[in-house]
């Protein structure tokens, strides 16, 4: 994996702040910085990039459940990185200096950085250090005596949570890049539109529950649009889906050529959909039914490996 950017050969560098306004919105603004700041940002987006390229990427699905720390990486054309993208592409962000007048209301802080050629980096970082030391007196050496602090102090970490190419998001921390994206409130919102398109391979089943569900229920949101994502959903059997359904508990009806499902039963259906769910009989006469936290297909041929 490649970063759509030369890091070595800066034009400029600028920061600035995410916050929670009064209104249920976010806003950008930047604010400006000294050389010694452009420098630790910079020096944070090389660590990034560092951290990342020691791991293998993998693409963002968003029905996974992912440790602290994975490389991940999501097209900037995706509806799920809108939030990102919008940022990534603004230009000219308002200059506001006291953005950090309130510190409660910011949510995260980014460089944005250009180098020689024209091409754009924003890299985000979630705002939970940077908020926790106005919380903390701090001290300092003074003429040979520790003095506490009185004036607020930021203090920048030392790598990014994500970096944001012309191409794709590329993730290290999952956790913040949800957060920071917003995607409990996207996936929810996308719940009809997903199911719409659903809809044209799998007509066979009645989503009017499963929509209904799912617009309250982030879970259930998040696998339609994994089931989505994964565009696998052309040619399933309607019986092999049914069977599949049976094997591994979870309770479908057919009727009038309609499957449909409880609301008990939900979670189980989507589950089955997006491939997570399974039965092994490793003893004969004993079935033993799972549910796949995580799944990744394995490749034909190659010894497991996946």
């Amino acid at each position: 994996m490649t970063l759509d950017f030369d890091l070595r050969d800066l034009r400029t560098v600028e920061f600035g702040v995410g916050r929670d306004m009064n209104n249920a919105e976010r806003a950008f603004h930047c604010i400006p910085v000294d050389v010694r700041v452009q420098d630790a940002l910079r020096e944070m987006a090389e660590g990034t990039w560092q951290a990342l390229s020691t791991m293998e990427p993998a693409c963002y699905e968003p029905g996974e459940k992912y440790e602290s720390q994975e490389y991940l990486v999501l097209p900037l054309t995706d509806n799920l990185a809108a939030s990102m993208r919008e940022l990534h592409d603004a230009n000219n962000l308002p200059l506001d200096i006291n953005a950090l007048s309130d510190p409660s209301l910011v949510f995260c802080y980014f460089g944005r950085f250009t180098d020689t050629q024209g091409k754009r980096l924003t890299a985000l970082r979630r705002a939970t250090q940077f908020k926790g030391v106005l919380r903390k007196p701090l001290i300092r050496l003074v003429t040979d005596v520790l003095k506490i602090i009185e004036d607020q102090v930021f203090k920048l970490d030392v790598d990014f949570d994500l970096l944001i190419d012309s191409v794709q998001i590329h993730i290290l921390r999952p956790a913040a890049f949800e957060f920071a994206g917003q995607l409990q409130q996207r996936v929810l919102d996308a719940v009809p539109s997903n199911v719409a398109l659903l809809k044209n391979n799998l007509s066979f089943i009645d989503f009017s529950t499963i929509q209904t569900y799912a617009a309250s229920h982030v879970r259930a949101a998040r696998y339609l649009a994994s089931i989505l994502a994964t565009q696998e959903t052309q040619n399933i059997s309607k019986e092999n889906l049914k069977e599949a359904c049976l094997r591994t508990g979870v309770q479908v009806f057919d009727e009038g050529g309609m499957l449909r499902v409880d609301k008990q039963h939900i979670i189980g259906f989507l589950e089955v959909l997006d491939r997570r769910r399974y039965e092994l009989e490793l003893i004969d006469g004993q079935p033993e039914k799972f549910r796949a936290q995580s799944r990744q297909r394995i490749q034909r041929g190659n010894g497991g490996q996946v």
